[in-house]
């Protein structure tokens, strides 16, 4: 049995994986946490107390699951490390120092991060891949993505990874390339560009569109989550890929493949 942990349990993704947890074969939600401010601190979810110290339930798990904001996440990283615990990040929203803390960890530690954990966002991917390889240059690539009101990061992580992907495949530099939103007489469209455009409101658990815009022509690449259980699953099957290896940092690819 797989012991899991929780991190921002009481939180609207906490929650769901909990859940997903709870109901998932050979797993077993021993631990869960939140911010020591939280009124959650000392209730209990799926009959385990929540806590308010990584560090001192550290005994009490295997992996942990975290989806809650960056700092939370780095704060994690030495108790897991310095114990041998896993880790399922699904944060996003790092900088270029944070990012180099989490290959550190992982050279004591497996974790596996990736902005977004549903196998179908993933297979989305692959798909961005093959349509980028087959159209190159000829077409215009835009990024468009939407999420709740509440999200605090832009764009979302999984629109960052699409970016990515493209920037790749097509030998370009985020850096330089990417354009986000645009406003005022902005001149004619550099071939080049990889745009970004984000929206925020009401519920939306998440929408992701990759539009290649060519002479005559459109191609759309979409997904569309309409509950945060996908994303879920998609962290159970991270928790088992996880539980055993001594170290390394992984992604949903090496979950997949």
């Amino acid at each position: 049995m797989i012991r899991v942990a929780v991190n921002g349990a009481d939180g609207r993704m906490g929650r769901t994986l909990v859940e997903a947890v709870g109901g998932a074969d050979g797993l077993s939600l021993t631990a869960a946490f939140e911010h020591p401010d939280s009124p959650a601190v000392g209730e209990t979810v799926d009959g385990v107390r929540i806590g308010p110290d990584i560090a001192a339930g550290v005994g009490d798990f295997d992996v942990l699951i975290d989806f809650t904001e960056p700092d939370a996440t780095l704060g994690a990283l030495g108790p897991c490390a310095a114990h041998g615990r896993g880790l399922v990040i699904g944060t996003t929203g790092f900088d270029a120092a944070g990012l180099e803390r989490i290959g550190v960890a992982a050279d004591s530690v497996p974790i596996l991060m990736a902005p977004n954990m549903s196998v179908g966002v993933n297979v989305a991917f692959r798909l961005i891949e093959m349509a980028a390889r087959a159209l190159g240059d000829d077409v215009d690539v835009e990024v468009y993505e939407a999420h709740h009101r509440h999200k605090i990061d832009a764009p979302s992580g999984t629109a960052v990874r699409m970016g990515e992907i493209l920037a790749e495949t097509l030998g370009r530099d985020l850096s330089t390339d990417a354009v986000y939103g645009r406003v005022g007489i902005t001149g004619a469209r550099d071939t080049r560009t990889i745009g970004f455009h984000s929206a925020r409101g009401g519920d939306i658990v998440g929408e992701h569109t990759v539009v290649f815009a060519g002479a005559g022509e459109r191609i759309e690449i979409t997904h569309r989550a309409q509950s945060r259980m996908n994303f879920a699953m998609g962290a159970v099957r991270a928790v088992r890929f996880v539980a055993g290896r001594e170290n390394g940092l992984f992604g949903m690819e090496d979950v997949l493949s």
